[in-house]
């Protein structure tokens, strides 16, 4: 007989958007320490397993795990399976459950010991994340940072006194914001070359630098100058504006003349990729609150069209990440101003057939690492109007690193 107790002193590893993983993580040391002395120590163990449920096939299932590698796991009718909700802060609100209600896309750890084939093992305890309940905390995670976010391009970052300045399009124009990251304040870091908003790693304030995009989360003051920080995350992107001059769906690429080095640029496209295409209506109301935008706040020189290029076009350093733009554009929510981007996440997506040679598009994309071609993060379509009716920064500022309707990135369902 063994006898299992679970240590509750084990503390959530809050994550924004996705908390799945961190907590896995955290109980594999724990449930580990937590074997009751009275079973029996000759017994093999196996490290414990930490990932998503591919598929479940009578008492075995397939478990595809953050390591990037997939493990057969042996459930013995005496296995026992707990479920954690993952709003918890401990294990005093685990629930056993019957193996049956174990579903693919669930997130689970399992502890156990080796099994008699290679890179399999049976399971001694399994504690797991309905899929359904991730998905429902990611839901209100993602009301919570259109609510209550913010987000700009970094102009400055005083590490001494903690506070950032970002440059943003409000409701009369272009704006500086001053960010405060108290104590307690998360800080993340989008990884290089990655278009996952959950990839974001643990980051101080210095490694926040000007010309970074940035977008936070947390409550501003009565005038909206000044914002401080419960969550913030920051990277260093690229932003592209021109005309498609090639399409390989097969590939998964698209070439785009930019605007700002005139030459050809490759990038790809992949699954967590966000693209969409304005409808021409709406591009046109959304320059017009731009140009409107830049008279009122003596911006720069207006970008020419795609077709004739007059050199001024988004660029690295160019407006960044939307956070509260011009209210109410396009229909888009208003008070306080509203965000481009929860207007933009409700148009439909786009399949990369659906863009053909000679559109005009703006695209955020990563960095891309090494000889590699820079990846998609958010690419819109149908906007020559824009970039017709305004500065090269307003024009970029409507787009945003980080997809908030699909999980900073992600399927809401797959951590």
């Amino acid at each position: 007989m063994r006898i299992y107790v679970l240590n509750e002193s084990w503390q959530w590893r809050r994550f924004v958007l996705v908390p799945a993983c961190g907590l896995l993580l955290a109980l594999a040391g724990p449930v580990a320490r937590a074997q009751a002395a009275a079973q029996d120590a000759a017994v093999p163990k196996a490290p414990p397993a930490v990932g998503t449920i591919k598929s479940i096939s009578g008492s075995t299932l397939t478990l595809a795990t953050d390591s990037g590698t997939e493990v057969k796991v042996q459930l013995p009718s005496d296995v026992k399976v707990l479920r954690v909700p993952p709003d918890s802060k401990d294990l005093r609100q685990a629930t056993a459950i019957p193996l049956s209600d174990l579903q693919p896309g669930d997130r689970i750890l399992v502890r156990g010991r080796p099994g008699e084939d290679a890179g399999s093992f049976v399971a001694g305890t399994v504690v797991a994340m309905k899929k359904a309940d991730i998905a429902d905390k990611q839901a209100k995670e993602r009301e919570e940072w259109q609510r209550h976010g913010i987000g700009g391009l970094v102009k400055s970052v005083d590490t001494a006194q903690s506070t950032i300045t970002i440059s943003m399009l409000g409701a009369a124009g272009p704006k500086d914001v001053l960010i405060h990251a108290p104590t307690g304040t998360v800080l993340r870091r989008y990884a290089a070359g990655s278009v996952k908003f959950d990839e974001a790693k643990l980051a101080p304030l210095a490694e926040i630098h000007a010309g970074d995009q940035l977008r936070a989360r947390g409550a501003r003051n009565a005038d909206g100058s000044e914002f401080t920080a419960d969550e913030i995350v920051s990277g260093s992107f690229r932003n592209i504006a021109g005309t498609i001059v090639a399409v390989n769906a097969g590939a998964g690429t698209l070439t785009v003349s930019d605007l700002a080095s005139k030459k050809p640029v490759e990038i790809k496209v992949t699954a967590d990729s966000q693209m969409r295409n304005l409808p021409q209506p709406l591009a046109t109301r959304i320059a017009m609150r731009l140009k409107g935008n830049g008279a009122d706040a003596g911006g720069g020189t207006p970008a020419a069209s795609a077709s004739q290029p007059a050199g001024a076009a988004p660029s690295a350093g160019a407006q960044g990440a939307a956070g509260n733009a011009a209210g109410g554009a396009g229909g888009g929510p208003r008070g306080g101003g509203g965000d481009f981007q929860q207007l933009l996440s409700r148009l439909p997506a786009s399949p990369l057939g659906d863009f053909q040679k000679g559109d005009v598009v703006m695209i955020v994309a990563s960095s891309g690492q090494g000889d590699g071609p820079p990846t998609v993060i958010t690419l819109l379509g149908g906007v020559e109007p824009i970039l017709q009716a305004s500065s090269a920064g307003q024009a970029a500022s409507i787009l945003t690193p980080w997809s908030m309707a699909q999980g900073g990135g992600g399927d809401a369902g797959t951590p």
